[in-house]
């Protein structure tokens, strides 16, 4: 039997956050906090980050992997539209990624902010296309999960 040409894969994270949703809302909304914990890291350097944070606005981030990583001098791109957003609430975004000139993705990712006496507990729900192979989906959640680690070390900023 032959390969299927794309994999689906739905994944859920729940995380509690001791901040009230306002603030890790901000996390989201505010290009330069998302900058920080969604783009920046060790193992690569930011060729390009924008976030037109509105329904119909964009999301562009593109960085080019380190020596040292499995894709050295090779290129990320992530571009997304927003397509839901209720503050302190809700977030709906629906992106590609490609790696080189390669497409590897196509996903739908939710986000819920939802108020608790201790703070927020966010759910995110990837729905996701993947072209890259087999293990696209478990590679895509733990990347969530490490940016999810890096936006807890963000509200504590």
């Amino acid at each position: 039997m032959q390969e299927p040409s794309a994999i689906h894969d739905t994944f859920v994270i729940e995380r509690s956050y001791p901040k009230p949703p306002e603030r890790v809302f901000s996390a989201f909304a505010d290009a330069a906090k998302k900058r920080r914990w969604f783009a920046e890291g060790e193992n690569h350097d930011i060729e390009e980050f924008e976030s037109d944070f509105r329904v119909g606005g964009t999301e562009r981030l593109r960085y080019r992997f380190k020596q040292g990583t499995p894709f050295p001098g090779v290129a990320l791109t992530d571009e997304g539209r927003y397509q839901d957003i209720v503050t302190n609430r809700r977030i709906v975004t629906a992106s590609t990624m490609d790696l080189g000139d390669k497409r590897i993705s196509a996903s739908l990712v939710t986000l819920e902010f939802l108020q608790t006496d201790k703070g927020t507990d966010l759910i995110c729900t990837h729905q996701g296309t993947f072209f890259e192979g087999s293990d696209g989906p478990q590679m895509r959640q733990a990347g969530w999960r490490k940016l999810l680690d890096n936006l807890a070390t963000e509200l504590t900023r």
